[in-house]
């Protein structure tokens, strides 16, 4: 099945990940068909807007639960998913999945009801403009699992929340409402229904100049050095990946029992 819905109309594309059973989660699947998404919207003649959505009640939970299975004998899932060679900052499928969506040469727009947390909120972060429901639930969860965000959001938090909440995020893993996401920056703005609301705003620079938009985000994200940070989190990433602690957030959670963590010598 694939993963990933694109529709057209009038220059508009509604992007739904398409795997509701599954809260639209992570898996091989779903990385290769967002970066394959992302790519071919980057060449789509006529487009003028991207709508980035969840299928079902929720955005994206995150990675699949078998992720953090194989996580425990150091796998990635997301390393079994065959891409051609990156042409750009972001080499490792999981940073494509959402860095694609800043290539894309006009504006994206996601609309986020029910969760996007860990690596679902990192896809929304790819996106220009977020539009949320209040009681929507976003998490940088990934310190839960003993990891830390390695899908782009170490580099693209700071630039939105500021350096002090995107480290408060990070660290404590807490969940936020859709209402204080926006009071953080992490949103644009509420919406009792952010499809419909992001529809109508993507319809809204559809009819504006396409020149100018493309300009406009353009200038808009003049280029920081994403390719230094993006190898940095690599690093990191791969040395937490099947790590004792990291095994040991994994297996208490699964257990149901608080964790045992080592500290470092």
């Amino acid at each position: 099945m694939n993963r990933v819905r694109i529709d057209i109309t009038d220059g508009v594309a509604d992007v739904r990940l398409d795997r509701a059973g599954k809260r639209n989660a992570l898996d091989p699947a779903m990385f290769a068909a967002l970066v394959h998404a992302g790519e071919r919207l980057k060449t789509e003649p006529g487009l003028r807007a991207v709508v980035l959505s969840g299928e079902g009640p929720d955005f994206c939970a995150g990675l699949d639960f078998a992720a953090f299975r194989a996580m425990r004998s150091g796998g990635r899932i997301s390393a079994d998913v065959d891409l051609p060679p990156a042409d750009g900052p972001a080499k490792a499928t999981g940073q494509r999945a959402a860095h694609v969506w800043t290539e894309v040469p006009v504006p994206v727009i996601a609309a986020i009801t029910g969760h996007a947390l860990g690596g679902g909120l990192q896809i929304a972060l790819g996106a220009d403009i977020r539009i949320v429901t209040a009681d929507a639930k976003l998490s940088v969860l990934e310190i839960k699992w003993g990891l830390i965000p390695d899908m782009t959001g170490t580099q693209v938090l700071p630039e939105l929340v500021g350096r002090d909440v995107a480290k408060e995020l990070t660290f404590s893993g807490r969940v936020v409402t859709g209402a204080e996401a926006v009071s953080l920056g992490l949103a644009t703005r509420v919406s009792p229904d952010p499809h419909a609301s992001a529809l109508e705003l993507a319809r809204s620079i559809a009819s504006r100049s396409p020149d100018a938009v493309r300009a406009a985000k353009r200038l808009l994200d003049l280029p920081r050095d994403h390719a230094t940070g993006f190898a940095a989190e690599q690093a990191e990433i791969t040395a937490l990946i099947g790590s004792p602690n990291q095994v040991e957030a994994v297996t208490a959670e699964f257990g149901k029992r608080p964790p045992r963590f080592t500290d470092p010598a």
